[in-house]
């Protein structure tokens, strides 16, 4: 058994992100799941909003990315994919560009509110879980839920 997971983040346009880690949390329609090597293997729906991290790998230990929409794959080799809809690294996002769609959205009464909710979550993706607090006051890093999405 190998000590570390092939880990890729792929979209429709093209690999997002490939390499080794320790630990992949990914975040599914069921709750978040957490990946170590000898994990059985599953598959599982993303949430819209995910945020999916890779523990251990680069040289800075963690890679962030936000993912929407798709799967996470787990085989019995040790092999992670996460295939999103769409997917970015939090190092790739433009957080003026997201605020930007987050108004334009709420501004248009965008009851669909799927713009809305990648155009928060990309940018929460890239903070830091120093940066984030949950609802019950505590340093996260999780994506804060809100009433109607």
């Amino acid at each position: 058994m190998s000590k570390k997971l092939f880990v890729e983040i792929v979209s429709p346009e093209r690999e997002v992100w490939a390499g080794e880690g320790d630990m992949v949390i990914a975040k599914t329609v069921d709750g978040e799941i957490g990946v170590q090597p000898g994990h059985l293997p599953v598959l599982a729906l993303l949430a819209q909003d995910a945020v999916v991290r890779v523990l251990g790998a680069r040289e800075t230990g963690e890679v962030r990315a936000a993912a929407h929409g798709g799967f996470v794959s787990v085989s019995a080799q040790g092999r992670v994919s996460i295939l999103a809809e769409t997917a970015e690294l939090a190092e790739d996002v433009d957080v003026d560009r997201a605020r930007t769609a987050l108004s334009s959205a709420a501004e248009e009464g965008d009851n669909d509110a799927s713009g809305a909710r990648a155009a928060v979550c990309v940018p929460l993706a890239r903070t830091s879980p120093s940066q984030t607090r949950d609802r019950g006051g505590t340093w996260s890093s999780r994506i804060p839920h809100r009433r109607g999405w």
